[in-house]
C-alpha cells in the first residue's frame, strides 16, 4: 500500500506543538461518542474514557504531549485518576512515554499507517465471511439497522463515526469467533490515533453507506466469498480516503 521504509508521520505536530489543555477545553472530549463519560464512573475510569475519546476524535492529535497537571486541571480531577488513566493508554499503545519529553500521543508514520489497513482487510474480511455463515437472522436484520441509520445523519461526520464503529463492531461479533474478537479489538485500539474519521470527505459517507448495504445482502444471501471480497474492497477504499485526508492535511498552512 505504500513504501514500508517510508517514514513520514502521518500527522507532524511537533512542528506545531498543541495545547492538550486548550483542546480538551474547547471541545466535547467525547468527540464522535456524544456525551462525555458517566460522573458515576470511578474517577481513573471518567479520565481515560475523556483521553481515549479526545485522541480518537483527534482533538488531541499525534504527537500531542500530555502534561498530567494540565490535564488534571482540564478534567477537574486529581493527578493519580490521571496518572492511572495514562498508564492504561499506553498499554494500548496510544501513547508513549519518550525520554525526556514524557508522556505523548503516539505518533503513527505512512507505513504504520499502511500495515493497520493490511490487517484490518485481512481481519475484517475474514470476519465478514464467517458472519455469512454463523450470523443469526437477527443479528444480520441488526446489522442492516444500523447501517439505515446512517440516512438521518448523512451531514453529522462525527455521529456517522460512531455509528460506522457500531456497525463494524456488531459485525466482528457475528463471526462468532472469540479469538478473532479479541484480536480486531486489540487492532481498532490502534485505529484510534488516526483521529478524524474520513467520513467527513466530500461524497465518502454515501460510499460507505452502499459498501455496507452490499455487504449486508451477501450476509443475508449466506455467500462468504462476497461478503469477504466487500469488506475487503470497503478496506482499501477507506485507507486511499484516509490517504487522500492525509495529503490534504499536509497541504494546509
Amino acid at each position: 500500500m505504500c513504501d514500508a521504509g517510508q517514514r513520514t508521520t502521518m500527522q507532524n505536530n511537533e512542528q506545531s506543538p498543541r495545547d492538550p489543555t486548550r483542546l480538551m477545553n474547547s471541545a466535547d472530549p467525547a468527540g464522535a461518542a456524544g456525551a462525555g463519560p458517566d460522573a458515576s464512573l470511578p474517577r481513573a475510569e471518567r479520565a481515560y474514557q475523556h483521553l481515549r475519546n479526545a485522541i480518537q476524535a483527534g482533538q488531541l492529535p499525534s504527537g500531542t504531549r500530555l502534561r498530567e497537571v494540565e490535564l488534571a486541571a482540564s478534567l477537574g480531577l486529581s493527578r493519580t485518576p490521571v496518572r492511572e488513566a495514562l498508564s492504561r493508554l499506553e498499554s494500548e499503545g496510544l501513547v508513549v512515554n519518550e525520554p525526556n519529553r514524557g508522556m505523548m500521543v503516539t505518533q503513527l508514520d505512512a507505513s504504520m499507517v499502511s500495515e493497520l489497513y493490511v490487517m484490518r482487510e485481512v481481519l475484517e474480511g475474514t470476519a465478514a465471511a464467517l458472519a455469512a455463515r454463523h450470523a443469526t437472522d437477527v443479528e444480520i436484520s441488526l446489522l442492516r439497522d444500523i447501517v439505515q441509520r446512517d440516512l438521518a445523519i448523512t451531514d453529522q461526520p462525527d455521529k456517522l463515526a460512531a455509528n460506522n464503529r457500531l456497525f463494524h463492531e456488531t459485525l466482528h461479533r457475528c463471526a462468532h469467533n472469540r479469538y478473532l474478537l479479541k484480536t480486531l479489538r486489540s487492532l481498532h485500539e490502534s485505529m484510534a490515533l488516526l483521529g478524524r474519521t474520513t467520513l467527513a470527505l466530500p461524497g465518502r459517507a454515501r460510499v460507505s453507506y452502499e459498501e455496507h448495504i452490499a455487504l449486508v445482502e451477501a450476509l443475508e444471501q449466506r455467500d462468504p466469498a462476497l461478503a469477504e471480497q466487500i469488506t475487503r474492497r470497503h478496506i482499501q477504499q477507506a485507507y486511499k480516503a484516509r490517504l487522500s485526508m492525509w495529503i490534504e492535511e499536509q497541504s494546509e498552512p
